[in-house]
């Protein structure tokens, strides 16, 4: 019997899942945390994702009671976008800038004014936003340039730690996607483009990974490294991908199925068989990790909204989501612009949280309501944008992610979108599809295949209740094209809203 291994390099914390090679049963799991970071300077050292991965393999292969030679093959999943640029050495330069890392929000800016959305969407799939790599290429030209004299190799972290593991500087076609100089639709690197937005004169095409394909191998283990593990010498490591599509492929996604991911980011997504252009900029049109392309919304603001407005009304989270169940379906309850980090769908960096609709009579409860429903809204609007750049996504929604654990995110999610939310037989989608992915390479198979035969079961099934959202939801819509909004972002500081929409 052979054991894969998945790995999730998450913004908070390093998860390995153990699986069956053949049946993808979960032999064992281990968890480490990364080092906390919040925006909009958000960091982390490449080399505690490798300490973290280090202590999540142990962890895993205890909690398994298999030996570390068991298994053949690892693939790494882990954040997008974050940026790592290596030395001759072949070691970090620096702290890796995260996707949450809003510093090259202006560079953002100056690269749409320039070529224009819709230019941008044509050329990648995507409009840059703060969280593309390559708008942090631009800050460190503009701020670090000298370190662009000292590159070597320019990875995004899942690259980082598959390098680390079997020694190429390898990236794959999702999270290439993802840069912002990748266009997936073509299969190209598109160093033109850093030309006219990082820097002219450098070599830019020897300092980007080999973009491999689903079923490519990225190599062997580094003999060190098996040593270090205790692996067989032979160990497979497969090419990677982006968390969101590792997860995709955990959760067996297919074309039209929607996924709403809630966790520190809030994410939707479906599965696609051609590419998605979307010119207004609210939809990636990345790739997928199984040969087509995974059409998604992010929002910077999910569960750590309803984290904070729990501790601001001193209860747990599950005490706030009783009491947001409490709540009626009043058409003037509160509403809650959950901006609080900042966001990225729409692509509002430095705006801050807006409460509005409170009154007197204003209860604890329509709060709580308010918080799961603010972050909600925000990411429907991205799934009504997928659909509006013309990707099916009618079929199936499931819910994952930390958020998917409470019935009022659940139920809330169901109620908007009139449609009933399910979730599924997994814990951890993203190491689950990061073993998928392992078992495909390994057999020598197709990543879809290992995909749809591992497709975990509905554990449950949240009904829609009756539609009483179209007055909310367009106070809501107020609320974000609102004068107070505009003049928030200006002023760079916390309001809140009195007025009744």
């Amino acid at each position: 019997m052979s054991i894969v291994a998945g790995v999730d390099s998450s913004t908070q914390s390093c998860t390995v899942e153990l699986r069956d090679a053949d049946t993808g049963m979960l032999r064992g799991t281990g968890r480490a945390p990364h080092p906390v970071t919040f925006p909009p300077v958000s960091q982390q050292h490449p080399d505690d994702w490798w300490r973290a991965f280090e202590s999540a393999f142990g962890r895993a292969v205890e909690d398994a009671g298999v030996s570390a030679r068991e298994i053949g093959a690892i693939s790494v999943a882990a954040q997008c976008h974050g940026l790592v640029l290596l030395g001759s050495n072949g070691r970090p330069l620096r702290r890796a800038k995260l996707w949450n890392d809003t510093e090259s929000a202006p560079q953002a800016k100056q690269m749409v004014e320039e070529l224009g959305s819709g230019a941008w969407a044509d050329a990648i799939g995507s409009v840059p936003t703060a969280a593309f790599t390559i708008t942090k290429l631009a800050w460190i030209a503009e701020n670090e340039p000298y370190l662009l004299d000292m590159v070597s190799k320019i990875l995004v972290p899942h690259d980082y730690l598959t390098y680390r593991l079997a020694g190429r500087a390898v990236t794959d076609r999702s999270d290439a996607s993802g840069t912002g100089y990748y266009a997936a639709h073509q299969g190209r690197w598109r160093v033109d483009l850093l030309d006219q937005f990082v820097a002219r004169g450098l070599d830019w095409a020897s300092f980007l990974p080999e973009v491999l394909g689903p079923n490519e191998l990225a190599g062997r283990i580094l003999p060190d490294v098996a040593a270090s593990f205790g692996l067989r010498s032979d160990v497979i490591v497969g090419p990677g991908a982006g968390d969101q599509h590792a997860g995709a492929l955990g959760v067996g996604v297919r074309e039209g199925d929607v996924v709403y991911s809630l966790g520190t980011s809030g994410v939707v997504f479906t599965e696609s068989s051609s590419p998605v252009f979307d010119h207004r900029g609210d939809v990636d049109g990345v790739a997928d990790a199984a040969g087509g392309y995974l059409p998604l919304a992010c929002t910077l603001n999910s569960t750590k909204v309803t984290d904070s407005v729990a501790r601001w009304l001193g209860v747990s989270l599950d005490e706030l989501a009783a009491l947001a169940l409490e709540a009626p379906d009043s058409d003037d309850r509160p509403v809650f612009l959950a901006y609080l980090d900042g966001e990225r769908t729409p692509n509002r960096p430095d705006a801050t949280g807006l409460l509005g609709g409170l009154t007197t009579a204003t209860t604890r409860a329509q709060i709580a309501r308010a918080a799961f429903e603010g972050v909600l809204f925000g990411i429907v609007s991205g799934h009504d944008a997928i659909r509006s750049a013309g990707a099916p996504a009618d079929g199936s929604v499931t819910a994952v992610g930390g958020g998917s654990k409470s019935p009022a995110y659940r139920q809330f999610l169901a109620d908007i979108l009139q449609t009933p939310v399910l979730t599924k037989d997994l814990s951890e989608a993203t190491a689950r599809g990061a073993c998928i992915q392992a078992a495909a390479v390994l057999a020598v198979g197709d990543v879809a295949e290992v995909r749809d035969a591992w497709a975990p079961a509905t554990t449950t099934s949240t009904p829609p209740r009756e539609d009483r959202y179209g007055v909310t939801r367009a106070r809501y819509r107020a609320l974000v094209d609102g004068p107070g909004l505009a003049r928030q972002q200006s002023e760079s500081q916390t309001r809140v809203s009195e007025e009744a929409l």
